[in-house]
């Protein structure tokens, strides 16, 4: 550590109450607590309105944003000194005076099937229900498993899968990353190639935010600077300016991926119709170190198919789906 770091006595976390986002928060506290052990970490849990509103259309009410805004509130008002989130649930573009500190190491990013009865999405008969929160997923699966019924998805982790145990749904499609870091890895039948299933922008990664300045001259980017993971930071800021470019909404069924490997980063994106009929793709590498651009080179690719027309089809269509929930 640094002698010139001003650590502070207590830190803060705010976090939503779910058991992923509290797990979530509890991995960074003890990341900090180890790191600066004569600070008290300490956790906020919160109810965000993303978490009560569950029987309507999150674009109609506010979108992604609805799972963090309580949390920058906290911050705002000096209750919290930091936010953690999954990535995937964070909007494009950030309140004025907020920002991204930190972003960590991503777990496994890819979509996973989980089923009582069967093993992968090839087993499903025909008819079968398919329980997703994600137009993207709902997208893709349209698209190769057009006699499959996909029905909209919410809640936690854990209502999710209950919902599965309770008979509603034959399968459901949730992120790799949350039922591994919850230990339960024994739920996923089958992952899905990204080939077939191309994440959502920031899928598996966690994110701390913060508020620019404080009053009491604690640099707190600083401070997490060592959880930053370079690969996972440019890998995801890639993918989030294809997604900033296209508008970042619920309402759109966007990919994004990006692996770096050594000098080299692919990055892969789509854009599809709810139902998988119209779709545009692309997949271009070039230097990690300049994520910007390589999403905005994606971005071209896709609007050269016909992108914007793909995205104004879905926008006058937002009913097609429920809405996206957080860490699905």
């Amino acid at each position: 550590m640094p002698p010139e770091l001003n650590v502070p006595a207590k830190l803060i976390i705010a976090s939503r109450e779910s058991r992923l986002a509290m797990w979530q928060a509890e991995h960074v506290r003890a990341r900090l607590a180890a790191l600066y052990p004569q600070c008290s970490v300490e956790i906020l849990g919160m109810t965000t309105r993303g978490d009560q509103i569950l029987d309507r259309a999150l674009s109609k009410v506010g979108g992604k944003g609805l799972f963090v805004k309580e949390l920058e509130v906290a911050m705002d008002e000096g209750r919290a000194d930091l936010a953690v989130h999954s990535l995937k649930d964070v909007p494009m573009e950030l309140p004025a005076g907020f920002a991204l500190a930190a972003i960590l190491e991503r777990e496994d990013p890819r979509d996973a099937f989980v089923s009582n009865d069967y093993a992968s999405l090839d087993a499903l008969p025909h008819g079968a229900v398919v329980g997703t929160s994600s137009l993207r997923r709902q997208s893709l699966i349209a698209a190769r498993y057009p006699h499959l019924t996909i029905l909209p998805l919410r809640g936690n982790l854990d209502t999710r899968l209950g919902k599965l145990d309770r008979g509603d749904y034959a399968a459901i499609i949730l992120a790799a990353a949350g039922l591994k870091r919850l230990g339960l890895e024994e739920r996923i039948r089958a992952v899905l190639d990204p080939e077939y299933s191309l994440p959502a922008a920031g899928q598996g990664a966690m994110a701390i935010e913060i508020r620019r300045e404080r009053a009491d001259g604690v640099d707190l980017a600083a401070l997490l600077a060592p959880l930053n993971h370079t690969a996972t930071a440019q890998a995801v800021t890639a993918e989030r300016k294809v997604s900033k470019i296209f508008g970042g909404s619920c309402q759109i069924p966007l990919a994004a991926f990006a692996t770096v490997d050594g000098d080299q980063m692919r990055l892969r994106a789509m854009v599809a119709t709810p139902d998988g009929k119209r779709m545009a793709s692309a997949d271009v590498s070039g230097a990690p170190d300049a994520p910007e651009q390589l999403g905005e080179a994606v971005a071209e690719l896709l609007r050269t198919q016909d992108a914007a027309a793909i995205l104004a089809s879905c926008a006058v269509t937002p009913d097609q789906h429920e809405g996206l929930a957080p860490h699905a």
